[in-house]
């Protein structure tokens, strides 16, 4: 939708996630069910529940979590059914006080000018709605039309806060707001400051800004237990490396969210080959308060393992252009190879670092020409 309008370039996707570029595929393999989808909805079914009278105590929240067209068809039929029912005690108020019946001019009725159901019904809705047309009004002959006169305005504040209140909610439902926060369609494994980290990138379109925003991730998988429990969808939180050094980020321009695989990291003993093959999935949460609503907004997204490229790394874009910084959209989940160990974390921990797995892999390149020279000499002798 935004691309219609002229937002973003239409060359690339938008739904929580980012565009749609062209990266390695690799072979389909069957796995399990996604836990989070890529726009953040839970592929989670609730069956098989028993009390249902349960949503009936918290009505407002039900209304809320309705689709629109049963909320805006419960908002018409509250205020057609509340004047239906007074309509009809009104006109019951008027037959049992021969209101419906033409009297003499010294006759009082309870309500002036109803003959019929049609005139008690628009007397209702008078009441209930502050109209006041003029022709129908309550006198003081009959007491049960003056507390039913009270009783329908408050069950007409009732209904209106109520049903205002719902409408009002799902309009500005914190959801529209993640809408316009963007995810990275691919996360990355690659080495940052000498560390293997897991990264992706996160980016706000709006200009008005998410206050106190902080992200979670989790690591959601199948595992067994010491003690033979089969657990389905085992969610190990991931501590997160924040890129502003503080608890928030601040999401001005698009960042590059960092989790260095440590001893730690549930992905410690992941390496490049585990990755095609395993079924794991990073469940990325963004949570903070609208600036201009006030309101607690969460974006979610996930990826598979299939979605996080080995060895690649995001391309920058910031740049500064005439005294500003301009972010470039069209490159947000661009990335490109860089050379990557494609052994796990702890191997390279065991291999004593980063550098010192270098050094082995260089001596164990150089040793092998060296041992193919040897025998080529003594071959000739």
């Amino acid at each position: 939708m935004l691309s219609r309008k002229g937002l973003i370039p239409e060359d690339y996707f938008l739904t929580r996630l980012a565009e749609d570029v062209l990266q390695p595929k690799y072979k389909t393999k069957t796995r399990k069910s996604r836990f989070v989808a890529k726009n953040g909805t839970c592929n989670v079914a609730h069956t098989n529940i028993r009390e249902q009278g349960r949503f009936l105590q918290d009505v407002f929240t039900t209304l809320v979590d309705l689709k629109w067209l049963h909320t805006l068809l419960i908002f018409t039929m509250s205020f057609l059914c509340s004047w239906l029912l007074f309509g009809m005690i009104w006109w019951l108020i008027a037959f049992a006080h021969g209101d419906l019946d033409p009297k003499g001019e010294d006759f009082v009725p309870c309500v002036t000018d109803i003959r019929s159901f049609s005139s008690a019904f628009l007397f209702s809705i008078e009441v209930q709605v502050t109209i006041g047309f003029g022709g129908r009004m309550i006198t003081e002959e009959c007491v049960s039309a003056i507390v039913m006169l009270i009783l329908q305005n408050i069950v007409g504040l009732v209904i209106n806060a109520i049903m205002l209140g719902c409408i009002f909610m799902k309009t500005a439902q914190a959801n529209r707001r993640a809408e316009t926060l963007i995810f990275s369609k691919h996360a990355v494994i690659t080495v940052r400051n000498n560390k293997l980290c897991f990264m992706f990138r996160l980016g706000d379109l709006r200009k008005s800004m998410i206050i106190s925003a902080s992200v979670h991730m989790q690591v959601v998988r199948k595992t067994l237990t010491s003690e033979g429990e089969m657990v389905p969808l085992d969610q190990i939180d991931i501590q997160m490396d924040n890129p502003v050094g503080t608890n928030s980020i601040f999401l001005v321009s698009p960042l590059i969210i960092c989790h260095v695989i440590d001893k730690s990291s549930p992905l410690y003993e992941l390496s490049a080959a585990d990755l095609l093959h395993e079924d794991i999935e990073v469940v990325v949460i963004l949570e903070g308060v609208v600036e201009t609503t006030g309101i607690t907004t969460q974006a979610r997204t996930s990826y598979l393992s299939e979605e996080i490229l080995w060895g690649h790394r995001f391309v920058p874009t910031v740049s500064e252009e005439d005294g500003m910084y301009a972010v470039d959209y069209s490159k947000f989940g661009n990335t490109l190879k860089v050379a990557t160990p494609s052994c796990s974390a702890r191997a390279l921990d065991e291999a004593g670092g980063l550098e010192r797995f270098k050094q082995r892999e260089q001596s164990g390149a150089c040793a092998a020409p060296r041992r193919r020279v040897e025998h080529q000499n003594s071959s000739e002798t």
